[in-house]
């Protein structure tokens, strides 16, 4: 295993999948009959399906709803789902670095593999459906010493794991939220992670 191991989050993070979700958030409302606050939705995106919808439908309808989402989601929310800028920059870094990039999201993994697919990212694995904390058993496992994330339950998964916590600003968290939840590091994305992984690896730069 290499010595650098860094784990990314996907949504908002390496991929900005705020119109996917609108559209499939769009769609599924149709369906259900249900006036869902699509845009507001879009602008919580981090929580899992589950906690986003939890106000708008009956406990009973969630299960049901979160499966039609997933079955929806390959047609409605990979084409137009970009790479956020930097992404393919960030994952080079570490491979400039002999490093190993591991992606642990919260997405359900087949539709995770879909976007990296679409977008060319380049990874060494990926792990899906975890979240929160939950996500430090994997950094531990894969031997991670960064993890970057933009939300603070990114944070919390990092913290848990024990290893260096850095935070972009492209997804709804602000600098103060993220400083707040405990990250080490907050970049305005990931264009920045390049030089900041240099400085960092030789001792000149955060944790």
């Amino acid at each position: 295993m290499p010595d650098l191991v860094v784990g990314f989050d996907l949504d908002l993070t390496l991929i900005d999948t705020a119109p996917g979700v609108r559209d499939v958030l769009g769609v599924l409302g149709a369906e259900l009959g249900v006036d869902l606050p699509v845009d507001e939705l879009v602008a919580r995106l981090g929580p899992p399906l589950d906690i986003l919808l939890a106000p708008y439908l009956p406990a009973e309808a969630i299960p049901a709803a979160g499966d039609r989402f997933r079955e929806l989601y390959p047609e409605h929310a990979i084409a137009n789902v970009p790479v956020l800028p930097g992404a393919h920059e960030a994952i080079a870094a570490v491979r400039r670095h002999s490093g190993r990039v591991v992606v642990v999201t919260g997405k359900f993994a087949p539709n995770a593999q879909l976007h990296l697919q679409h977008t060319g990212l380049d990874v060494d694995l990926l792990e899906g459906w975890v979240w929160g904390v939950g996500k430090a058993a994997v950094l531990r496992r894969e031997g991670a010493s960064v993890y970057v994330g933009d939300h603070v339950h990114d944070v919390e998964g990092a913290l848990a794991a024990g290893v260096t916590s850095v935070s972009v600003l492209t997804g709804g968290c602000t600098a103060e939220e993220l400083r707040g939840a405990g990250t080490h590091v907050v970049l305005p994305g990931l264009d920045d992670f390049p030089a900041w992984l240099d400085g960092h690896l030789t001792g000149l730069s955060g944790p």
